[in-house]
């Protein structure tokens, strides 16, 4: 990569800023998830990528990753900081519960990216995406 995240010191950094950079993260894995799966029409990947990235897609794999206890202590309080962040915008195509949970979800990403636990990214990542596959969740 470009840039030494090394630079970053996740833990002071806020928990919109985590988000924003779990989000681009978080949608990096899901197109090269894509690709790899042989979909390749423009289409077709903007339209299932919607089934990974949406709010209700990242909310939903919160709350099984809650729900079957596979955070640990410290990535608990950092998904607890991103749920009450307060982003001061309105969520468009969603209630406001999802929304703080899908922030939360990606404050999360944003903070494993940053630490450099890439094992523990990819593991999450990975069950995110049998979560969204196994579970039928649509956009």
């Amino acid at each position: 990569m470009i840039s030494d995240t090394g630079k970053i010191d996740e833990k002071q950094l806020n928990s919109l800023a985590l988000a924003y950079m779990g989000d681009a993260v978080f949608e990096k894995y899901v197109r090269l998830h894509l690709l790899e799966s042989g979909k390749v029409r423009p289409h077709k990947l903007h339209k299932e990528a919607t089934r990974y990235v949406s709010a209700k897609a990242q909310s939903r794999i919160i709350h099984d990753f809650m729900d079957k206890g596979v955070l640990t202590e410290e990535e608990t309080a950092v998904l607890k900081r991103g749920r009450n962040a307060k982003s001061g915008t309105v969520p468009k195509n969603t209630d406001v519960q999802t929304y703080r949970y899908s922030t939360a979800f990606e404050a999360l990403i944003g903070y494993l990216f940053l630490a450099g636990r890439e094992e523990r990214l990819e593991e999450l990542i990975q069950a995110a995406f049998l979560i969204v596959e196994e579970g039928g969740i649509t956009s």
